[in-house]
């Protein structure tokens, strides 16, 4: 193949460029020059927009809601690799969180990330922004297999707690002293 027809040469799809770079042949694709530029939340909102689209159509995405964080993405891999687990945190109303920790995960990395699955909930919802997790932690214990889990450097290997394991809020009875 001649270099210097390659070199430089238009493809017949407007903005793709084809040149030679040392001994291969690259198609770079160039976007359209165009004069109208975007606010950043005009470009914001067409990106979501166009997310929102993929997640929806996608079999394997179907399951994220629209509004993914990273954090969610990345448990969703991490899952499918099978360096986390879920556990099923069960509220005093019988609602069950699916909450993802890491495989080694202790029992404060639960507490977090139950907090911040309450927390992008609420956000999601419109619901209550703050919410006191010192009182939660004060007023609440979380329960497995009729054992409290008190020690929050304990991992939930030692507590015995395994993938789809469900964890309960107990609330604490008040101490006589």
């Amino acid at each position: 193949m001649d270099p210097t027809a390659v070199e430089g040469k238009n493809d017949k799809q407007q903005g793709e460029i084809t040149h030679e770079e040392g001994s291969s042949v690259v198609t770079e694709v160039v976007p359209p020059s165009t004069d109208q530029t975007l606010s950043h939340v005009e470009a914001m909102s067409q990106v979501q927009s166009v997310m929102a689209n993929l997640i929806t159509e996608d079999p394997l995405l179907s399951d994220l809601p629209t509004q993914v964080t990273l954090e969610e993405v990345n448990s969703c891999i991490a899952l499918e690799y099978g360096q986390a687990m879920v556990v099923n945190v069960r509220r005093a109303d019988d609602e069950v969180m699916a909450v993802v920790v890491t495989q080694n995960a202790t029992l404060l990395d639960l507490k977090h990330a139950i907090k911040r699955y309450i927390t992008l909930r609420q956000t999601r919802n419109g619901g209550k922004q703050h919410i006191s997790w010192k009182y939660i932690w004060k007023r609440y214990w979380l329960y497995f297999n009729s054992q409290k889990l008190s020690d929050d450097r304990k991992t939930l290997k030692q507590y015995d707690i395994r993938n789809k394991d469900e964890v309960t809020f107990i609330k604490r009875l008040k101490d006589r002293g």
